[in-house]
């Protein structure tokens, strides 16, 4: 059996699987260090984590496959237009061409050597000669487009199967997905009936709280740093680029010149010459014509541009992976937007900033929601965190830039990943319970320098 064809999409697909993977790497291992301190005894939502990622991961993948479905079909209905669009154009060009065939052969058919030998009126053959010219033209550009046509004709028709192949492999896709999707929800609610004990004690527990807050400000912490580390690195990588760019136009700005210099030297040298063969001496012979050697040995040569040392390539020039959690935002673009942001899911506020929680306090806001209802970022910026985390579940974080982060918790399903730009509005997760939360909904934190603060006066709720 022959190798499955490899469709454009599996390609783009392969590519940004490999850029993802080197963020994900980065941040597992913020994430294994802020654990290293802890017990490694598990908790009962430590027993829920794979298969809360795996239903996040499945539902994920669903809605992707179902956002490329809809764009491959959109691409295979504009395919079928434009194949249409073509076939009406070569059925004109042929009846085109086989009207001056025909219109050729009623005229004799006669060719230019029979035309001239004839003994006709000269003016008749040159008029003939003329309008034999012209059909001959005309017969030469329809032949011309109807091949190009019929050769984009041959182009649509390949890109239109391998858009067919596309949505074969989306389906097949699909079916996997949800067949795990179904698998993983069976495996959860078994485990979360035989732990539902556990994890209404472990809620209770005073520490519990706390240490979750302690976890989430060490990300914050390591988050931050990384993202400024990567914002200084694309900030050099640009600076590099520009002087690079700005040597170079400088090098050929200076080979220019002095190209030109030296063009002129020489048309004065030869002007020169001229001017002293052209007038000659009285009782002088005039000397034999000036004729420039091949080569002068005393003109100066123009040496090729060397390359800037700036130029070489950087060993350790940011790559795309490196820069990938950069600000996707310009400074400030978050704190104008305050006091006109909409909340990030539709639901019933259970839990505000600063109001008790046991004994410690909400360091941000639950809002009671439906399970899968759509989460969507409260501002542009960059998906930093996209993972499941204790206490947290399956947690989504944005950076607005400035050094403002948006938190969102318990979510069922994870729609963006890490490096992804996002727009205000845009659906980044669906609500859920997961990390151990008794009802559904979203956790939603606001910070500044790493510091939760009240979401209340920023966001319309």
């Amino acid at each position: 059996m022959g190798a499955a064809k490899s469709t454009e999409r599996s390609k783009q697909k392969a590519l940004a699987e490999a850029n993802r993977a080197a963020i994900q790497q980065k941040l597992s291992t913020l994430k294994r260090d802020i654990s290293r301190t802890e017990s490694e005894k598990e908790t009962a939502a430590d027993t829920l984590a794979e298969s809360e990622e795996a239903i996040s991961g499945a539902n994920r993948a669903l809605r992707e496959l179902v956002g490329e479905q809809d764009g491959t079909n959109a691409k295979l209905r504009e395919l079928a237009t434009t194949q249409e669009q073509l076939g009406a154009t070569i059925e004109a060009q042929k009846k085109q061409l086989a009207k001056l065939l025909r219109e050729q052969y009623v005229a004799g058919n006669e060719d230019r050597i029979k035309l001239l030998l004839s003994g006709d009126n000269p003016n008749r053959i040159n008029r003939d000669l003329q309008l034999m010219a012209y059909v001959s033209q005309a017969q030469a550009r329809l032949l011309a487009a109807l091949r190009g046509n019929l050769t984009a004709v041959e182009t649509n028709r390949e890109q239109a199967q391998n858009a067919k192949d596309e949505l074969e492999e989306i389906a097949d896709e699909q079916r996997q997905q949800k067949a795990l999707l179904e698998k993983e929800k069976a495996t959860h609610a078994a485990l979360l009936g035989s732990l539902s004990s556990r994890l209404a004690v472990q809620r209770k527990e005073a520490g519990s709280l706390a240490r979750d807050e302690q976890r989430m400000s060490g990300l914050v912490d390591q988050l931050s740093r990384l993202i400024r580390d990567q914002a200084a690195a694309a900030a050099a990588e640009q600076r590099r680029l520009a002087t690079v760019a700005a040597a170079k136009a400088r090098a050929q700005a200076e080979a220019q010149a002095l190209a030109l210099t030296l063009a002129r030297q020489k048309a004065e040298r030869v002007e020169r010459e001229r001017l002293v063969q052209q007038k000659p001496r009285p009782g002088v012979k005039p000397a034999a014509p000036f004729k420039p050697d091949p080569i002068d040995a005393d003109e100066p040569k123009v040496a090729a541009a060397p390359n800037p040392t700036v130029a070489r390539p950087d060993p350790a020039a940011a790559r795309a992976a490196d820069i990938a959690l950069a600000p996707a935002v310009p400074d400030g673009a978050f704190a104008s937007l305050r006091g006109q942001m909409r909340a990030p899911v539709s639901g019933k506020i259970a839990a505000r900033f600063g109001a008790k929680r046991g004994q410690a306090k909400w360091k941000g806001m639950f809002i009671q929601a439906a399970e899968g209802a759509d989460v969507r970022a409260v501002a542009g910026g960059r998906v930093v965190f996209a993972n499941w985390m204790r206490g947290f579940g399956n947690l989504v974080i944005v950076d607005h830039g400035s050094q403002y982060l948006s938190i969102y918790g318990n979510n069922h399903a994870l729609l963006k990943h890490a490096g992804d730009a996002v727009k205000a509005g845009d659906t980044i997760a669906s609500a859920g319970s997961t990390g151990g939360n008794e009802e559904s909904g979203l956790y939603f934190e606001l910070r500044h320098l790493g510091r939760a603060f009240d979401p209340a006066s920023w966001i319309k709720f």
